[in-house]
Order: structure tokens, then C-alpha cells, then sequence
């Protein structure tokens, strides 16, 4: 039987080794029940952080739902190369390598953030967030501007859309996931794939490599470069979604278990398919960049984009989908880029 919730890679600071460190750890204790005490508590959420220009405001990625910081490694080196700038990518609470909790909603994931940026010396920092981590960007330019030099939304509005109507569907699909014991991990994945094949659908017209960061694992996504030949061809989009997905399924004491947290993200996900309501706004400069063929973020959005970050500029990459910064990396560079100058 696959065994979830408790599986996540101890934090790592800094350019340390990249070999897998796995340990079983609890659940972090909820302190969001029962009788009205204190809020919920920040977590120490993993991190990789480049050097550069201390001068210069550092750029902080920050991955959507099911993702994890590696989804940036690619578009993190090339932009501290290019700009000279510190460059941090974070795992969210119970994604990646950070610790799990039975809290989960934009209001704690950005309390996180307001107790791990200033920690490092990071702020105020320009903040670019795709998706759920786009929500928990603006959460956080909204609530403490001052830590926020500049924000950018990639694909996701402070409206609830229709592009993230499937994603219930998945987070079911893998808690049901059944693995017998004792299957070699090559049979033990392709069990998990074909369960989830059911129910995963097309959602996002996307080639593979705008799903996942090419440096998460190539020999996992094809067979064919563990012989060191690249593939020749895209898989069909439905297996790219599972892919993207099955990246979650990883290997602790010699088993395989999510290192996603599915117990607190199904408990949670309405909150995470919309955005808190606020009053304030953020006055910083803010970018609003869009995929052209996504459906995530629709012109009847603009209106509460506005009120809510009054200088906001909404800017599209054509013959991008949702994962802007997989499918058009250089393009998307080029818009921060460009928006920072």
C-alpha cells in the first residue's frame, strides 16, 4: 500500500549537494483548531538561494500548486547570470522539501514568506509567483508592502478562473494511489501512472518540458535518455500532466510515498482556488504576465487586478500556456527583465 502526508526532504540552505536526503518526520501540529488560539505558525520552508549583487533587490521565485522550487533551477541560473542579482527559489509548506502541516491557505503561506525573506537578509525583494505562488505573492504585497520592491503574477489573478477546475480531480487521483509493497520502483511508478491515467484529462495544450524543469530528473520523464539519446517526439498531454504529477512520487526508506502533503491540500484546496478578500491595495509596480493560449486569467479579471494593484501592467507571451517560464523560458526572462529596468 502507498504510504503519504509524511515523506519530505530535510531543508537545505544555500547551493549545498543536490543528492537525495529523505526523512520521516510528523506532522507539524496545527495550531488553527479548536478554540479560537493563536494563528498558525510559520514554518522553516526549504530554499535555494544563488548569490549576487547585494545592492541590487534579490528575485524570489515561487512555484504553483503541486510544483516545487526545482520547476525555477533552469530560469534561476540563467537570471542571476545575466542580472548579477540574488536569486532565491522556496519550496511552499507541504511541497518539495519543506515540512508538512495541516494548515494550508494563502494567509500562512504568506506568513512563511514574512518570516523567511527578512531571515535572509532578502528584503525588500522583487517577487515573482506563478499560479498559487503568484496568489501568495500578491497576499503578500498587499499585507506588507514594505517587504515587496516589485510583483510579479505569472498566469493567475486575484479572481477565481476556470483553469484550475480539474485540480481537485487530481489531488483524488493520487490519494488514491494503491502500490503493493515489494515492487521494483520501475514497475512500482508505471502501477502509480496508469492508476492516475483515469482520471488525469487534458488541460493545459503544453509540450512536456513546459510542465517540469528539464533538470528535475530527464531519465524519469524518458527512458531514452537514460541511454544518453534525447526523445524525438512529445508524449501525448494527458501523460505530461501525469508526469508532472508522478514527479511528486518519491522514495523514502526504500518505499515510495508522496512528499506532497495530499491530506491538507484536499482539506484546503477551495481555499487555494481562491484569493482572500482585501480591501488594501498594493501600490508598488506590478506585472500581470499572461500566457496567451491560457485560460487561467480572463479580461473580466482586469477590473479587481486594478483595484487591487492600481499600477499594475498586464503583459502576454504569445504561444505560451500556463507554465510560462517552461514553455517560453527566454521570453519570460525577457519580460522581468524588461519590467525591472
Amino acid at each position: 500500500m502507498l504510504r503519504w502526508t509524511r515523506a519530505w526532504r530535510l531543508p537545505r540552505e544555500g547551493l549545498g549537494s543536490h543528492s537525495p536526503s529523505f526523512a520521516r518526520v510528523p506532522v507539524a501540529p496545527s495550531s488553527s483548531g479548536g478554540r479560537g488560539e493563536a494563528e498558525p505558525r510559520p514554518l522553516p520552508l526549504s530554499y535555494r538561494l544563488l548569490d549576487g549583487e547585494t545592492a541590487l533587490p534579490a528575485v524570489v521565485f515561487l512555484h504553483g500548486l503541486f510544483g516545487c522550487k526545482t520547476n525555477f533551477n533552469s530560469i534561476a541560473k540563467a537570471f542571476a547570470q545575466q542580472t548579477g542579482r540574488r536569486v532565491l527559489t522556496v519550496d511552499a509548506r507541504n511541497h518539495g522539501n519543506s515540512p508538512h502541516s495541516p494548515d494550508m491557505s494563502y494567509e500562512i503561506m504568506s506568513q512563511d514568506l514574512q518570516d523567511l525573506l527578512p531571515r535572509l537578509g532578502l528584503v525588500p525583494c522583487v517577487i515573482v509567483g506563478h499560479s498559487m505562488g503568484g496568489r501568495t505573492a500578491m497576499l503578500l504585497a498587499l499585507q506588507r508592502p514594505e517587504l515587496v520592491e516589485r510583483l510579479i503574477a505569472v498566469d493567475i489573478s486575484p479572481v477565481e478562473g476556470t483553469g484550475s477546475s480539474h485540480f481537485p480531480a487530481y489531488v483524488a487521483a493520487m490519494r488514491t494511489v494503491n502500490i503493493p509493497d515489494g515492487l521494483p520502483h520501475s514497475r512500482a511508478r508505471k502501477l502509480a501512472d496508469e492508476q492516475l491515467s483515469s482520471v488525469v484529462q487534458v488541460i493545459h495544450p503544453s509540450p512536456p518540458d513546459a510542465i517540469v524543469d528539464w533538470d528535475l530528473s530527464r531519465e524519469e520523464w524518458y527512458p531514452q535518455f537514460a541511454q544518453g539519446t534525447p526523445p524525438t517526439a512529445a508524449p501525448p498531454q494527458n501523460l505530461a500532466v501525469r508526469q508532472y504529477l508522478l514527479t511528486n512520487l518519491v522514495e523514502v526508506d526504500g518505499r515510495l510515498a508522496w512528499r506532497l502533503n495530499l491530506d491538507a491540500l484536499a482539506q484546503h484546496l477551495d481555499k487555494l482556488l481562491t484569493f482572500p478578500q482585501r480591501q488594501e491595495s498594493y501600490l508598488g509596480p506590478t506585472l500581470f504576465l499572461l500566457g496567451g493560449n491560457s485560460q487561467f486569467v480572463h479580461p473580466s479579471h482586469h477590473p479587481e487586478i486594478m483595484r487591487l494593484f492600481p499600477r499594475a501592467q498586464i503583459q502576454t507571451v504569445p504561444n505560451a500556456g500556463h507554465w510560462i517560464h517552461a514553455e517560453r523560458p527566454q521570453d519570460f526572462i525577457a519580460a522581468i527583465r524588461g519590467f525591472l529596468v
